[in-house]
């Protein structure tokens, strides 16, 4: 399996969520009420599975490698797509902020928590697209059969030793539920 592969298979993962994540935001905005539960899975989701997981193959090991074999960062793709890493890292980190406020009593800010969460999967599933549709393919047309395979060994890496064993299955699962929520 390609890398790219990979990475659109957790893609396929990712989108799943975000139309549970687009159902639960509109819940919200129909009935001014929030599962905090549900939104701190949600939180946990993204940061961990989405950002610390997926983002880090991306961007540790796949934007660089990529760059080595000619294309831009800077000007091109790959900046692009780092750019929205960090603006869906901002929507991210406004969600759990927000959420923390509700918890203490605020609820002035539901409807701005449901925006938010909208505006994140708005973001993202552009994002996801563009990557699947524009920038993986370049990749694939440039990485030779060695950079493929160096690839998926950082890739197996990164599961192994910064997720941990079981939790890309564990995110997996809670992605599952996420969606069918």
């Amino acid at each position: 399996m390609k890398p790219t592969e990979i990475l659109m298979h957790e893609h396929q993962i990712i989108l799943l969520v975000l139309k549970g994540v687009e159902r639960e935001a509109n819940r919200i905005l129909e009935t001014s009420s929030v599962n905090a539960e549900k939104v701190s899975q949600i939180v946990d989701f993204f940061r961990n599975f989405t950002d610390k997981c997926h983002h880090g193959k991306e961007e540790k090991h796949l934007f660089p490698r990529m760059e080595q074999c000619g294309i831009p960062r800077d000007g091109g793709p790959i900046g692009v797509m780092l750019y929205e890493h960090e603006e869906g890292r901002a929507f991210v980190r406004r969600m759990a902020e927000l959420l923390e406020k509700l918890n203490t009593g605020d609820d002035s800010l539901k409807n701005e928590l449901a925006n938010t969460m909208l505006g994140y999967t708005e973001l993202l599933t552009a994002h996801i697209d563009k990557e699947n549709s524009i920038l993986f393919p370049m990749g694939d047309n440039v990485l030779t059969e060695n950079d493929q395979k160096e690839l998926v060994e950082a890739f197996e890496r990164i599961e192994r030793e910064e997720m941990g064993k079981g939790v890309h299955e564990k995110y997996h699962e809670l992605g599952h539920k996420l969606a069918e929520e």
